[in-house]
C-alpha cells in the first residue's frame, strides 16, 4: 500500500508548526484538532502554498518536497485539486465558466466525456449557465468539489468545506461528500474540527493540538485509544462497521449484524446487505453483569474489558472488545468498584442509542 509521508516545519511569527505523520494514500484522512492548532496551515504546506516549510512530503514514490535534497515541487505541478472552505469561485464568471477557467489554470484541456461525468456527478447540469453569486452555500460547494475534480487531481484536499454552510446545506452537501469517499481512487486529506463529520466520512485520523500532530492512525483506532483525548471528549465515541440483515415490518426498526453480535435501530427500511457505519456514544452505553430482558434497551451484547482510565473526578471511561470491534462505555467510579471491573473482565454492553451515519 502506498503512503502520503509528511515531516514538515513551518514558523509563521510566534506560531511553530511541527506535523509528522504517514497515512495511506487512498480513502479520507482527516485533520482534526481545535481551531487555531495548524490544520489548515497544514494542508497548505501539502499544497505547495507554502514556500518557507522545511522538511519532507512525499505521495507514495514521488517526492514533492525534501529540503535536505533541495528538492520542492511548486504547487501547479503537484496537481493537488483543493477545495476551500468559502468554495473559492469567481462570482463574475458562471459555473461553466469557473469549471472551464480552473481546468485552463491546471493546464487540462477539456474532455467532454469527463466534464459531462462530473457535472452529472455533482449534479449541477441545471446551474450551468447560473451566476455564481446566485448559488446557495451547498450549490457554490458541489460546484467547488466539481471544479476540483475537473483538474484531474492526483489528490484532493478540502479546508473544511461544511463549516460555512447552514444545516440545510450541510444536509444536501454530506452525501455528495460519502461519495467522493466511494468514487474516488485518489486520497482525500479533510480539514475539520467537528467530530461528527470525521465519523462520518474518514477512514484514517490525523489528531493535531496546537502547531503539532499528536498521533495518527486508522478511524476506529483513534477515537477509542484512552490516551488521546478523543476518548475523553463529551463526544467520545466508536464506530462499528455493520450490514443490514433485516427490517421489523411490525415496529419499523432496521436490523444490523457486526463482529460483536445484532443492533436494533429505529431507521427507514434500507436494502439487504448495505453495508453501514454506526457511531456509539460513550454515554450511550452502560454496563451490566447480567444480560436483563426485562428492559426498554434493545441492543445488548457480550463484551470484553480491555482498559480502564479515570475520565473525570467521579468517572472512568472503559474500552471494551465486543467480538473484536471496539466500545467505549463512560461509566461512574463507584460502578467500577461495585463491578468490580478490571481488563478481561466480561459484561453485558447495554446500548441505549445507536447513530447510522452511512
Amino acid at each position: 500500500m502506498s503512503h502520503i509521508d509528511a515531516r514538515l516545519t513551518l514558523r509563521r511569527g510566534k506560531f511553530l508548526l511541527e506535523a509528522a505523520f504517514r497515512t495511506p494514500a487512498q480513502g479520507v484522512t482527516a485533520l482534526f484538532g481545535p481551531s487555531g492548532c495548524g490544520k489548515s496551515t497544514l494542508l497548505h504546506c501539502i499544497a505547495g502554498l507554502e514556500p518557507a516549510v522545511r522538511g519532507r512530503l512525499s505521495l507514495a514514490d514521488e517526492v514533492w518536497q525534501d529540503s535536505e535534497s533541495a528538492i520542492f515541487i511548486p504547487p501547479h505541478r503537484r496537481r493537488v485539486g483543493y477545495v476551500f472552505q468559502d468554495a473559492g469561485l469567481l462570482p463574475h464568471l458562471s459555473v461553466r465558466g469557473n469549471l472551464g477557467y480552473g481546468m485552463r489554470r491546471a493546464g487540462r484541456a477539456r474532455q467532454d466525456t469527463n466534464f459531462a461525468r462530473t457535472v452529472e456527478w455533482a449534479g449541477i447540469g441545471p446551474l450551468l449557465e447560473r451566476r455564481i453569486e446566485g448559488l446557495s452555500g451547498g450549490e457554490r460547494s458541489r460546484v467547488a468539489i466539481a471544479s476540483a475534480l475537473l483538474r484531474d487531481p492526483v489528490m484532493l484536499l478540502m479546508d473544511e468545506p461544511l463549516a460555512a454552510l447552514d444545516a440545510q446545506s450541510k444536509a444536501d452537501l454530506l452525501p455528495y461528500l460519502e461519495r467522493l469517499h466511494s468514487d474516488l481512487s485518489i486520497p482525500i486529506l479533510y480539514v475539520s474540527h467537528a467530530i461528527d463529520e470525521v465519523a462520518r466520512l474518514a477512514d484514517h485520523l490525523v489528531s493535531l493540538e496546537p502547531g503539532r500532530v499528536v498521533a495518527s492512525g486508522a478511524l476506529h483506532d483513534m477515537l477509542t485509544r484512552l490516551d488521546l483525548p478523543l476518548a475523553h471528549s463529551d463526544d467520545a465515541s466508536a464506530i462499528l462497521d455493520a450490514v443490514v440483515t433485516g427490517f421489523d415490518e411490525q415496529f419499523q426498526l432496521v436490523l444490523l449484524d457486526f463482529a460483536g453480535g445484532h443492533l436494533s435501530i429505529a431507521q427507514q427500511k434500507l436494502p439487504l446487505g448495505t453495508a453501514v457505519r454506526v457511531r456509539v456514544l460513550a454515554r450511550d452505553v452502560s454496563l451490566s453483569l447480567e444480560h436483563h430482558r426485562n428492559t426498554s434497551i434493545l441492543n445488548i451484547f457480550p463484551a470484553q474489558v480491555l482498559e480502564i482510565t479515570e475520565d473525570r473526578p467521579a468517572q472512568a471511561i472503559v474500552r471494551l472488545d465486543a467480538g473484536g470491534s471496539v466500545l467505549l462505555a463512560r461509566v461512574t467510579r463507584r460502578s467500577v468498584h461495585s463491578l468490580q471491573l478490571v481488563p478481561g473482565a466480561v459484561m453485558y454492553a447495554q446500548v441505549k442509542s445507536v447513530a447510522l451515519l452511512r
